[in-house]
This record gives C-alpha cells, structure tokens and sequence, in this order.
C-alpha cells in the first residue's frame, strides 16, 4: 500500500487548503502567500484534482475509477464524484464525530472497529447507502480513545444527511448527500474538465 509522508500542514498550505477540512485545528497554521506565479489552466484544474485526492485520502487510480464510476452515472459527473468521495465508510465515521481526522477514521475501519448495519466491515472505501447503520463495535466503545475522539469531535457539526447518537457511537445515513450538503473546498467541474481532455 502506497504511504503519503508528506507533512500534512506542509501539503495544506502549498494547496492552499485549511487544514480545519482534515479535522486538524491548528494554531500555528499561517497561511503563507506565494510569490505571484501564474497558473496555467491545467495547474488550476489539476491543483483542484489534488486537493480532493488529499482531502479524502485517495491514491490517483482509486481516485480516477471514481470519476469513471461517476461519469457513467445518472446526472453531472461532477456532483456525482463528490457524492461518492462522500459516502466512502471512512469518510462517514469522520463526519459521524468517531474520529478527528480522516486518516484516524481510515486506521479505526482498518482494525475491524467498525460495523455497518451489524456485520465488520473494514473496508474504507466501502460505499454505504442510505437506511445503513454505521457503529463502533461494543468492545471497542468503553476504550478510553473514544473517549478522547468524542471530546474533540463535540462540537463538530454532523451532516443532516446523517444522524449520530455519540453516547452510543452509533449512526444512521438518513439519505444519500446531496452537493449542497458537501462543505469540501473543491471545485468538481475543473476535475471533470481535466480528466475528459
């Protein structure tokens, strides 16, 4: 499995992305502006493609089969694409509040921590759909990490797509999201325009 070892500030500010979309609040993050060194369009549309890529957590080719997946669906290929970035499991538990950063959600799903609608899945790329019940396994609940996640993650606004019952750790996909439900910096019709040159 590939690794991404760059330091995550570090890639946040040469995307010029805040890192509060990752779940990391830091203090110290100071925007640095760049000399005024004029992008390209594709520079423009590719620095897009990226900054979705990092945000999710998505290597190039798992990246581009979503955007085939989405361009043979139903409706614009773009909207498409962030909806299915979105409904990745990894992604749920991070907006459910399970965890405080996508890769921490990511690393919960892979030690077999989570269940949808009763059955262990660790799989973070799993799509879920919505009526799923998405929790954390009873065994793990009493676990002091939680503990810590749930104080962090209190204040964090959960999608109305979905509903949380953090004393339980447990949720519920109430419907698929829609575009407007998405709060992720990117513009996905540069990404489509990139990938149908």
């Amino acid at each position: 499995m590939a690794v991404n070892r760059v330091p995550v500030l570090k890639r946040c500010r040469s995307l010029g992305l805040d890192p509060i979309y990752l779940g990391i609040n830091k203090k110290s993050y100071r925007e640095l502006k760049r000399a005024n060194k004029k992008l390209t369009e594709y520079g423009i549309q590719l620095r897009e493609k990226q900054k979705a890529k990092f945000i999710y957590g998505v290597l190039e080719k798992p990246f581009y089969n979503y955007y085939i997946k989405a361009a043979n669906m139903n409706g614009m290929a773009g909207e498409n694409l962030m909806i299915l970035l979105e409904r990745r499991l990894d992604n749920v538990i991070f907006r459910l509040g399970f965890a405080r950063t996508r890769k921490e959600a990511r690393q919960i799903v892979d030690h077999k921590n989570v269940l949808v609608n009763g059955k262990c899945v660790n799989i973070p790329s799993y799509l879920i759909k919505a009526g799923d019940t998405v929790e954390i396994k009873e065994k793990c609940k009493s676990s002091q990490r939680y503990k810590d996640v749930l104080e962090t993650t209190n204040s964090r606004l959960v999608p109305e797509w979905l509903e949380a019952d953090k004393e339980n750790l447990k949720g519920v996909v109430k419907q698929l999201p829609i575009r407007e439900n998405i709060d992720v910096p990117v513009d996905e019709m540069l990404i489509v325009e990139l990938y149908s040159k």
